[in-house]
């Protein structure tokens, strides 16, 4: 619990009780143990006269689990209070020679005090006796303090932070996806196409909106070229029944055996003793400069009035953290591939009916099929594109 909200607008600074749900205790030692008793009543007890400070505040119980807490959290005692309205006095002996004292190791005891509760309507705080200085302190403390927010006023201020946590989650996920896309934000289309999108993506974001801006036409024009230079790559272009496909892609008819069943298009591809045998290395993406969320140093908002006390409580909001990306781990060197394997599906990819989803998974084959070598790829892809590869 915070200092300044448990007396906020309190006459009295010994048992802090505008936070609802809890009371803020203060002692006069400043470390080790005070004699501390809890007693609960029916009616309201009599004030025995040894006691040296007293006060009394208004309390109800958050939940059925009302516990009296050390400092730090070492230990607590349940109290069994019911979730009804409460008057509690705090009476207190000894403060200022436990505040002289400061911290207790093996001294003899130099304050202690009682906590009574009984069933009662709110009422406003008071102070019933005051003898020690440490004590009158505490009060003036406490009167010091702006009043506590109303109901409405705190309900308002949540509100309002609820509004600006949902602002800067917003904020950093946009912020976030504009870096993993290159500095703009996809369409719908390029962010819904059942296409290897997030494949492609590390490799050439640029790539990807031209693609998705260029128009059908040109989508399945530089699908089927993908195609090709896939085949090319990969040594398959020569093979007729390949060649026979690559041809039907150009010409814009359906696609001949064996590509028009998956399964017949890899037995073809296993059983024909001229497919060369190529290995290539794994395609590796570009470096690129680490996700900066964006900072946000103004304001999140302002509470006037009586709810200013708000401002300090424990609800105020805690920075967001950027949204979670994705990360590739590789265990061991990136082992070689077969190239004409990584060839073969940009056939069939490039005849997808939905021309960017063709264009896009026949680039990527095309990528995995050139390797390390792929930026040769992009600038090809590019010029088909109308525009120069970026850093040409």
């Amino acid at each position: 619990m915070d200092l300044h909200d448990s007396f906020a607008g309190q006459q009295s600074g010994l048992c802090g009780a505008a936070v609802p749900g809890g009371l803020y205790l203060h002692t006069g030692l400043h470390t080790g143990d005070v004699g501390f008793t809890v007693e609960i009543h029916d009616e309201e007890p009599p004030l025995d006269p040894a006691w040296e400070d007293v006060v009394e505040v208004s309390f109800r119980p958050a939940s059925d689990s009302s516990s009296l807490m050390q400092w730090g959290g070492e230990a607590y005692w349940d109290l069994g209070l019911e979730e009804i309205d409460y008057r509690v006095r705090y009476c207190a002996k000894g403060m200022d020679a436990g505040n002289k004292l400061d911290t207790r190791m093996k001294e003899p005891q130099q304050d202690c005090y009682l906590l009574q509760f009984w069933p009662g309507p709110p009422a406003p705080d008071r102070i019933v006796k005051q003898t020690a200085s440490i004590a009158a302190y505490w009060h003036r403390f406490a009167q010091e303090q702006p009043p506590a927010p109303s109901p409405a006023e705190r309900a308002e201020a949540e509100r309002r932070a609820r509004v600006e946590q949902e602002r800067q989650e917003t904020e950093r996920r946009l912020a976030y996806e504009r870096w993993e896309w290159g500095g703009q934000l996809p369409s719908e289309a390029l962010r819904t196409v059942r296409a290897n999108t997030l494949g492609l993506l590390p490799f050439d974001p640029a790539l990807l909106h031209a693609l998705d801006a260029a128009g059908p036409g040109t989508q399945r024009a530089v699908a089927v070229l993908a195609a090709r230079l896939a085949c090319e790559k990969a040594g398959l272009a020569d093979l007729e029944w390949v060649a026979a496909g690559l041809d039907a892609l150009s010409e814009g008819r359906p696609l001949p055996s064996p590509f028009d069943d998956w399964e017949g298009m890899w037995e073809a591809l296993a059983s024909d003793p001229r497919v060369p045998r190529r290995l290539v290395a794994p395609a590796v993406p570009p470096e690129r400069a680490p996700f900066e969320p964006p900072s946000d140093d103004s304001e999140v908002f302002v509470i006037a009035g009586p709810a200013a006390a708000l401002a300090k409580s424990s609800q105020a909001i805690k920075p967001v953290g950027a949204t979670k990306g994705r990360h590739a781990v590789v265990i061991g060197e990136p082992q070689p591939m077969s190239q004409p394997h990584m060839a073969l599906p940009s056939v069939p990819d490039a005849a997808s009916s939905d021309p960017l989803q063709a264009v896009i998974n026949a680039v990527y084959a095309a990528v995995v099929t050139y390797g390390d070598d792929h930026p040769t790829l992009f600038r090809q892809i590019w010029a088909a594109c109308g525009r120069p590869a970026a850093g040409d």
